[in-house]
């Protein structure tokens, strides 16, 4: 086990500076595209984060300390930010998210002390019993896992144009 509380903030307070750094100023060109039906923008891989940040990272953070195992903590539905009409600019989002980010890893040093709290348990609706630490992880690999699909689907944009060293791309190997 390698988890330290100290390193997984170190990248959870990253993520928004990385995105910001990565996407701002960018066209439409490559914050619209995306991977094929069913698949996701650039923007709504924002909007996903920014989601997850208000409904399930804290929230559950917080159930598990008040409530244990006792009762599930509510299920995060990983689409919802579809169905919100948000109507706004990427930098509004990326605000928004760097935002929301600060306030949570404010209140998650307020909250968790690492010599009493990461092996608490809470009751996951789909998993069972998990870990404050397995949950932390699992927001440090989130963030990896977006920061990902995003640069994945803006490679893919671009995958007819490399021509003969799309065989040299791992990044255009599905």
């Amino acid at each position: 086990m390698t988890f330290d509380l100290k390193e997984a903030i170190e990248i959870l307070e990253r993520t928004p500076k990385s995105l910001r750094a990565l996407l701002t100023g960018l066209s439409d060109g490559w914050t619209q595209c995306n991977e094929g039906e069913g698949t996701w923008t650039v923007a709504e891989v924002i909007e996903h984060l920014i989601e997850a940040e208000n409904a399930n990272w804290l929230p559950r953070l917080e159930h598990i300390l008040q409530e244990g195992e006792s009762k599930p903590f509510p299920p995060f539905d990983r689409y919802a930010h579809l169905e919100k009409e948000r109507g706004r600019l990427l930098e509004q989002g990326l605000s928004e998210f760097e935002t929301i980010r600060a306030r949570n890893l404010t209140k998650l040093r307020e909250i968790v002390n690492p010599e009493l709290h990461l092996e608490r348990t809470g009751s996951h609706p789909a998993f069972g019993i998990v870990k404050v630490r397995e949950l932390i992880s699992t927001w440090v690999v989130h963030d990896f896992t977006h920061i990902s699909q995003i640069v994945r689907v803006m490679a893919e944009r671009y995958r007819e144009d490399v021509g003969p060293w799309q065989a040299y791309l791992g990044i255009l190997k599905k």
